[in-house]
């Protein structure tokens, strides 16, 4: 049975949340990540609802934000190196043109196309400067200049993927005893890292199982980690 031509199934789809779907995933991840580490720790040592309660909002506040901004500035400062680029190699186009058509024809034969082929899109690519500077800017800078990015928006998307992330581990010290409530954040948590990573097959069309697995298990060293530091401290504490 042939399979009928579906555009939407074909081509990517364009979509500030696509183009964002890093720092949501990101900060997911690390929130659920930090958060379950870091309470898991101070409830094993503490066995303190208000301790445990207080130190989640404080890593959840303080991370969020810090994280938000870092996706900000850090998406900001990559728009402004291509920018830069962008107009540095506008400007040798401008001064240039000789040397750049040449550039784009070696370019092209580079990339497999024949030589006599390659030498007449250079010779129609250099007759329009903006088709020029875009032809350049994917094939020797690697960079899509029409491609729209949003600092600001996804920055907010780190803001809230990561409170979003950090309340899941977090809200069963909310509910129930602490030495239950541990066990529930553990594998409610791992549970929520594993749907976490094969959801993100949906994007990359990977293997679901593979990703899933992939995030649960870098989810569990921390986990480990925050375990056994709060079962050193419970120690030393008992000792004293």
């Amino acid at each position: 049975m042939n399979k009928r031509y579906n555009p939407d199934y074909i081509h990517h789809k364009d979509s500030k949340i696509i183009s964002s779907i890093r720092d949501i995933v990101f900060g997911l991840e690390d929130g659920m990540v930090s958060t379950l580490g870091a309470i898991t720790g101070i409830a094993v040592g503490s066995q303190s609802h208000y301790t445990v309660i207080l130190a989640g909002m404080v890593i959840i506040a303080v991370e969020s934000i810090s994280m938000g901004i870092g996706s900000y500035i850090s998406n900001l400062s990559e728009h402004g190196i291509i920018k830069r680029k962008l107009y540095e190699e506008e400007t040798e186009i401008e001064d240039f043109p000789h040397e750049e058509k040449e550039e784009m024809e070696q370019i092209y034969i580079r990339d497999g196309w024949p030589k006599d082929l390659a030498t007449k899109m250079a010779e129609a690519t250099s007759r329009d400067k903006k088709l020029m500077l875009h032809e350049m800017a994917h094939h020797e800078l690697n960079i899509l200049p029409n491609e729209k990015r949003h600092p600001g928006m996804n920055g907010l998307f780190m803001f809230f993927a990561y409170i979003f992330g950090g309340i899941i581990p977090l809200f069963s010290y909310f509910v129930l005893p602490i030495d239950l409530a541990i066990k529930v954040s553990i594998v409610v948590t791992l549970l929520g890292l594993f749907l976490l990573g094969a959801s993100t097959a949906y994007y990359t069309k990977g293997n679901w199982l593979k990703m899933g697995s992939r995030v649960l298990f870098l989810g569990g060293i921390a986990l480990l980690a925050g375990y056994l530091i709060g079962k050193f401290a419970s120690s030393i504490n008992i000792a004293v």
